[in-house]
């Protein structure tokens, strides 16, 4: 039993996984990714659950239509908000109050690491992914959602988008990995994370910077902080040349 297994076990006995329940309209899109590596094994362990729903289970009409054109004209279809608001009522029912319902947009608030750890914090989380031009606006008014991108760029659909927020959210959750683990990555304190190196010493004329195998953790501590510092200038310089 490794050190950290006795307080991922006091975690799992703690709460209730967190939970995530997907809506889209692509239910196929979402089958694999989940199955996969650490969230399976989350998963499996009682420290997450996700849940996919097809959107258009609730819808009135033979053809099952979840858009229709925007009103004032314009190019391409809305989401339609009857489908998507009593999806999201009808599953999340009593929790609908507590839970946090995002809605994937490329013109929502950026997603970024700060608000995974607040996601993490959740209960439950509900995640609509859309597709077409947009969804009607009474759809976040009424379920009182958050409007969320990973990026500055048009994507097919939220579905990936989804996957994306529910892998760093996931991750956060107690138990699912080492706090230490956490609290050594990237974007940590409002840095990318030090370059790290492995076996063997020297590589195609590359080696291992010395002070990595002095054994001195002070040495060790101060060089991953600079580093990690000059590769944020770095890639700040690279990001505003692309801006």
């Amino acid at each position: 039993m490794s050190e950290t297994e006795p307080i991922h076990q006091a975690l799992r006995e703690q709460r209730q996984p967190l939970r995530f329940d997907i809506f889209t309209l692509f239910p196929e899109m979402l089958a694999g990714p989940f199955d996969a590596s650490i969230l399976k094994r989350a998963a499996a362990a009682g420290l997450i659950e996700i849940q996919i729903h097809q959107i258009r289970d609730w819808t009135h009409d033979r053809y099952r239509t979840v858009d229709d054109r925007p009103y004032g004209g314009g190019a391409g279809m809305i989401m339609m908000a009857p489908p998507i608001t009593e999806a999201v009522e009808s599953v999340l029912g009593s929790d609908l109050a507590s839970a946090r319902t995002l809605i994937m947009s490329p013109s929502g608030i950026r997603f970024t690491q700060d608000m995974a750890s607040s996601l993490a914090g959740a209960q439950r989380i509900a995640i609509v992914c859309g597709h077409y031009e947009g969804f009607d606006e009474r759809i976040s008014s009424i379920l009182l959602a958050e409007e969320v991108s990973i990026g500055d760029y048009v994507l097919t659909g939220g579905e990936i988008p989804a996957m994306v927020i529910i892998d760093a959210v996931a991750r956060l959750a107690p138990g699912v990995i080492s706090v230490q683990s956490i609290a050594e990555e990237s974007h940590d304190k409002g840095l990318v994370e030090h370059p790290q190196y492995t076996r063997p010493v020297e590589f195609r004329g590359l080696t291992v910077p010395e002070v990595l195998l002095s054994g001195h953790h002070q040495q060790v501590r101060e060089w991953r902080r600079a580093a990690a510092i000059a590769k944020q200038a770095k890639r700040d310089e690279k990001e505003s040349g692309h801006s």
